[in-house]
């Protein structure tokens, strides 16, 4: 393994075990590595990464301009799968800060892309995270109907998404529509 990669997955174990600090400078380190190393995707993919330590530091603002560098690396790339995977982690950030609106519009375009890619898991995922901002929002309706096409999407649903995709059957059975 190179050293970039290597702090990388060093970055990983430290944002796991919530060694937060360690992991931000692990993540950085590596960053300056790709860098020197003409990987500008993977440089990018450390600035997510440190996002996402910044966010968990509840420093929401930073995480979002740390994912902004980044979304502009996959843009230039035309990497429509990492600016999707980008846009979903934007919108989580979105949510934290109270900004429902720019989170659901993140979301919603996150959501398009992997649409566009065949990134079907991915794409449901987004899909659930709608649906829990909708349903924080209030608006139930629409928010089980973002969840039960998130859960069409996705292959292995968790005990919980089970449960849910069953109520949501026998909702839909118990107003003559079909089961999903």
């Amino acid at each position: 393994m190179s050293q970039a990669s290597d702090l990388q997955a060093q970055g990983v174990t430290q944002y796991q075990q919530k060694r937060y600090d360690e992991a931000a400078a692990s993540f950085q380190q590596a960053r300056a590595a790709y860098e020197a190393g003409a990987q500008p995707d993977m440089a990018a993919e450390m600035r997510v990464n440190l996002g996402l330590v910044l966010r968990a530091q509840g420093k929401t603002q930073e995480a979002l301009d740390e994912m902004g560098e980044a979304y502009l690396v996959f843009e230039a790339m035309a990497d429509q799968k990492r600016q999707a995977i980008v846009l979903g982690n934007m919108g989580a950030a979105y949510k934290a800060l109270g900004d429902k609106e720019q989170a659901y519009l993140c979301y919603r375009d996150a959501a398009d892309m992997f649409s566009d890619v065949g990134e079907k898991a991915m794409y449901g995922e987004t899909l659930l995270a709608m649906a829990d901002l909708q349903m924080s929002e209030r608006k139930v309706t629409a928010a089980a109907a973002t969840y039960e096409a998130g859960l069409s999407e996705i292959g292995d649903l968790s005990a919980s998404q089970k449960v849910i995709r069953n109520l949501i059957n026998l909702r839909n059975k118990m107003l003559g529509g079909g089961s999903s």
